[in-house]
């Protein structure tokens, strides 16, 4: 007869999640997760297979935590103003959820950039790939733009973005305002 779990499984996925955050995932060893978790070895892998399984929960359960900034971002109407606030929010964002580490998608995707991973750059793909989507119909309200401009400018927030996040881990608040106000500049 299988054993009932003690563990409310959205919790340790969650505990995971930022240590996964803090220290990446070549440098997360089984032992911290297991002390992080609260739950032993046997039991993760009878609930996620692996470290990869759990770090790929780990990244749905993010994803699920900034989703209502990307609602935010998708549902608004004033443009490139949007994008900026956006910038603002996933700032934010890691100061609410207790974690100063930039953003765990982008430290992801910068980790597993030269890996042959299928599964995680997939997600990171799909996640960049929507988010310039994004950018690009919110600097499609403008009607002056031509389609190239659009694309470059859209190209520039992406790689914005991902510097955004590297330097909300070691800037101070001021320097990050002056970094997003500088970036919107002549957008």
């Amino acid at each position: 007869m299988a054993r009932k779990k003690e563990y409310k499984e959205e919790e340790v996925i969650e505990n995971a999640m930022y240590l996964f955050w803090q220290n990446g995932y070549e440098n997360t060893s089984m032992k911290m997760l297991e002390q992080e978790m609260g739950i032993n070895k046997f039991s993760i892998y009878s609930s996620f297979g692996s470290k990869h399984g759990l770090f790929l929960e780990s990244l749905k359960c993010y994803n699920s935590k900034i989703k209502k900034i990307f609602e935010k971002l998708k549902n608004a109407s004033n443009g490139v103003e949007d994008i900026k606030e956006f910038f603002y929010d996933s700032v934010k964002i890691g100061s609410q959820l207790g974690n100063k580490k930039g953003c765990l998608l982008t430290n992801t995707y910068n980790e597993f950039s030269e890996s042959e991973d299928f599964l995680i750059k997939n997600e990171m793909n799909v996640f960049m790939s929507n988010l310039k989507n994004i950018f690009i119909e919110k600097l499609n309200t403008d009607a002056s733009k031509s389609e190239e401009t659009v694309l470059k400018q859209a190209n520039f927030l992406l790689l914005a973005k991902h510097g955004l996040a590297a330097a909300s881990r070691v800037n101070t608040k001021k320097e990050i305002e002056d970094y997003i106000e500088m970036t919107f500049k002549n957008i």
